[in-house]
């Protein structure tokens, strides 16, 4: 899955496909390298983020969708956790709905992804963007995770969201410490014990720069490293900014778990 950023603040590429010609080029940059997913987001979830509005999300994320979707014919997710945003962008082209909140934060999330029958990727985090890197605490960030998703998955249930359209995303960076991605990506194979497809996404994140000190413009090194490890361990979709270089990761941890 390769992300595309369409926003001015998101912490590794903001304000770099602000238009729908540099959209294109890396849309079609990505294609090249053998890209699965392009993952749309308008608003920034990195730490301390403001929100933005519904209308200004549509704004930024609807064009870019519109673009590669009369240009390429590839599965296109939405990363947004409001549902009028998600519903314009699957009637605009996108397959997927990427919700960072689980569809906790809007009520109308689990209702369209029931309707559609889209594709939903959920995500664990400890508070909102504005307050997860707040001293986040766990006794057990793995098992605590866990009994997130269980209970999201029985819920989603209730709501008519069948099993087979839900990815988990444990959610690297989102109301944990260093020692907690750590924990996660360690114990990766313990989340695929859910029945789920499992999304790692971890690409460029201040935990990586905690470990080997590389800033945010350095990281990909480190991004690679994880990328193998979480294939390795069990991850199905790998969320990143540099397509080729983690593909190439991604086949050879592929290849030599699968030997």
């Amino acid at each position: 899955m390769g992300i595309v950023n369409v926003t001015p603040d998101s912490f590794s590429d903001g304000g770099r496909f602000t238009t729908e010609e540099a959209v294109l080029r890396q849309a079609e940059s990505m294609v090249a390298a053998g890209v699965d997913i392009i993952d749309i987001g308008g608003e920034s979830t990195r730490p301390y983020a403001p929100k933005v509005a519904a209308g200004e999300e549509m704004n930024r994320v609807l064009p870019a969708i519109a673009a590669i979707r009369a240009r390429f014919d590839i599965p296109i997710s939405i990363d947004t956790s409001k549902a009028a945003v998600a519903r314009a962008a699957l009637e605009s082209g996108a397959d997927i709905i990427n919700d960072i909140s689980a569809c906790r934060f809007d009520p109308e999330m689990a209702p369209l992804a029931a309707a559609t029958r889209a594709p939903l990727v959920i995500m664990h985090m400890q508070g909102t963007p504005e307050t997860m890197q707040q001293a986040p605490r766990y006794d057990d960030v793995v098992a605590e995770s866990l009994d997130f998703f269980r209970e999201r998955l029985t819920w989603l249930g209730e709501h008519n969201v069948a099993p087979e359209q839900v990815v988990i995303d444990p959610g690297i960076g989102f109301g944990k410490t260093v020692d907690h991605n750590l924990q996660i990506i360690r114990n990766l194979a313990r989340y695929r014990d859910l029945g789920r497809p499992v999304l790692l996404g971890h690409s460029r994140k201040s935990f990586i720069g905690a470990v080997t000190g590389a800033g945010v413009g350095d990281r990909e090194a480190g991004t690679v490293a994880v990328t193998a490890l979480g294939v390795l361990a069990g991850a199905d979709i790998i969320r990143v900014h540099e397509v080729a270089a983690n593909l190439q990761a991604a086949l050879m941890a592929h290849a030599v778990a699968t030997s």
